[in-house]
């Protein structure tokens, strides 16, 4: 009889477990695709780009991933003293801005500072940075409600006018291959040839980033790892994106890298989530913009 309890009670015990993570895997679907709706509204309702390929987000999702994060607090870095020269950035219809960040700003969050995309892949979405905490966006979205996928975002590190040396802006890789899981896509050498742009755009600028490389790289901070307000530490840090340990990374051919350059690093979880994986853009234009609103 003790015996038969016991196995009933064990029996009971494992259907709670797996009532449970069945629980928790509905309540992630569920919240996955309420975050992915979200965004896909804000985009609809306050984006208004030009883009001549015709990629469209619903086509993208295109990465085998998983989800992961990673990150800390970090000092800040100085900016050089050169930018590259005003050039008008793709995807702009004139100079207008194609954010409303006015309206988006009032009416949704009024820590969405700027805008990112990638074609030909799922990155376009807003780019954030919490008044409070490092890691406030990790798990909430825009909306600032609890979420798995939560946001792109920045850290105190970074000044939101993109004026720093290096600018690393974090997002989650996610199953459903929104937020950062397209990222991965530029593993692949024949996808990496082919696509070399990110556009960011604030309230009053447009920024245009040629991608020089993109490569697996440890989990250590970037921004807590360099002082790149030493033009030496930039210096060997450039040296390292051009030619990156890592035995998968890819390098355009012909890039180039100086101290005077700016870059934009978008940072994600790797499948295995042991390592980051990097992406790496270089400023290469930059164009003033009028608010929409």
């Amino acid at each position: 009889m003790k015996k038969k309890n016991i196995i009933i009670a064990v029996l009971v015990v494992c259907s709670l477990l797996i009532a449970g993570s069945g629980g928790y895997l509905v309540f992630k679907a569920i919240n996955d695709k309420q975050s992915d709706d979200s965004y896909r509204n804000l985009a609809s309702s306050y984006v208004h780009m030009t883009d001549p390929s015709g990629m469209s987000q619903e086509n993208a999702y295109t990465a085998d991933a998983t989800s992961g994060t990673g990150v800390t607090y970090a000092a800040s870095s100085a900016a050089p003293s050169t930018v590259p020269a005003t050039t008008v950035v793709p995807y702009l219809p004139a100079e207008q801005n194609p954010v409303d960040f006015q309206e988006i700003q009032d009416v949704e969050n009024d820590e969405i500072y700027s805008w990112i995309k990638v074609p030909n892949t799922a990155i376009d979405y807003p780019v954030l940075q919490s008044k409070t905490s490092d890691f406030f966006y990790l798990d909430h979205g825009v909306n600032k409600q609890y979420s798995f996928a939560g946001a792109i975002y920045s850290q105190f590190c970074n000044k939101t006018d993109y004026s720093d040396r290096v600018t690393v802006l974090y997002g989650h890789n996610m199953n459903n291959g929104s937020m950062f899981a397209t990222l991965l896509n530029f593993s692949d050498p024949d996808f990496f040839a082919s696509n070399k742009d990110i556009y960011i755009y604030t309230d009053n600028m447009g920024y245009s980033y040629e991608i020089v490389s993109a490569y697996y790289a440890d989990t250590s901070h970037i921004m807590n790892s360099h002082d790149f307000s030493n033009d030496d530490v930039y210096k060997s840090f450039l040296e390292d994106v051009l030619h990156p340990h890592s035995i998968s990374g890819n390098v355009r051919d012909g890039a180039t890298l100086d101290i005077n350059d700016r870059l934009l690093i978008l940072s994600t979880c790797s499948n295995s989530g042991a390592e980051r994986f990097l992406v790496v853009g270089k400023l290469v234009a930059q164009q003033p913009l009028e608010n929409a609103g």
